[in-house]
């Protein structure tokens, strides 16, 4: 069963959400945060979560700002603010009396979930799906746009589909964003995984993540996924290896 609900944004717009809510015992509750431009119903967020569901996982994915059914404009966001509205959905679900011990996020969104637990203190465990080791690794998504961006403010920004306006704000947050020194000072448990046949975001990522966390840490191959885990086996199973790997770090909720 999926519950919609809506909590504030940092920035003050409203975020949709679904909660994905177990059908059986409660064996914890998570967060899953998406990747750039992509949404809560992407394969990605909506599989995933509905597994981690179905094996007593409840699971809380959103909408960024401007994306699906939120509110407000894309172009105000960056990196730091999907950060802080992972944060906020966290607490969201903690104040609901769902105390979240999990994050999980998908590309951009794996980066951002490393960042959110350093402000999250019920979470006990990380995972980061086909994540980027430095954030402005999405500027190849808009490299063509760069110059004009950073002389005029914001450009038109096309992408899946979707049109948007990218602004300097966002260039700037992305460069100066520091995830190693977000992983290497990471108090929790954190699982990195990623497909060696990713050609978006390539497994080199993977291995400077894993590299800088310290233990308790761990890594699985999604051999044969792309990046997007498009195939619907591809996000089932690495929900399933979620669901085994996060057991110890759920107990207890």
């Amino acid at each position: 069963m999926s519950e919609r609900v809506w909590f504030p944004s940092t920035s003050g717009p409203r975020l949709a959400g679904l909660i994905d809510h177990p059908a059986g015992p409660i064996r914890g509750w998570g967060v899953f945060s998406h990747g750039f431009t992509l949404g809560k119903d992407c394969p990605a967020a909506s599989r995933i979560c509905k597994q981690l569901a179905s094996e007593g996982v409840g699971m809380l994915r959103f909408d960024n700002l401007g994306l699906g059914d939120s509110e407000g404009d894309w172009g105000d966001g960056s990196f730091s603010h999907k950060v802080a509205d992972t944060v906020q959905a966290a607490r969201f679900m903690n104040e609901a009396g769902r105390e979240v011990r999990l994050l999980v996020g998908h590309s951009f969104g794996g980066a951002a979930v490393i960042a959110a637990a350093h402000e999250v203190d019920t979470v006990r465990a990380v995972v980061s799906i086909g994540a980027p080791y430095e954030p402005e690794h999405v500027e190849h998504n808009y490299d063509a746009l760069v110059e004009r961006i950073l002389s005029d403010g914001e450009a038109p920004f096309l992408i899946g589909g979707k049109a948007l306006t990218l602004r300097r704000h966002f260039i700037e947050d992305v460069r100066a964003a520091d995830l190693h020194e977000e992983i290497r000072t990471l108090r929790r448990a954190l699982l990195v995984m990623h497909s060696p046949t990713d050609n978006t975001v390539g497994i080199a990522n993977a291995s400077e993540i894993f590299r800088a966390a310290r233990h308790p840490r761990s890594f699985v191959s999604l051999e044969g996924a792309d990046h997007l885990l498009t195939g619907r086996n591809q996000a089932k199973r690495a929900a399933r290896i979620i669901s085994a790997w996060a057991d110890p770090y759920l107990a207890g909720v």
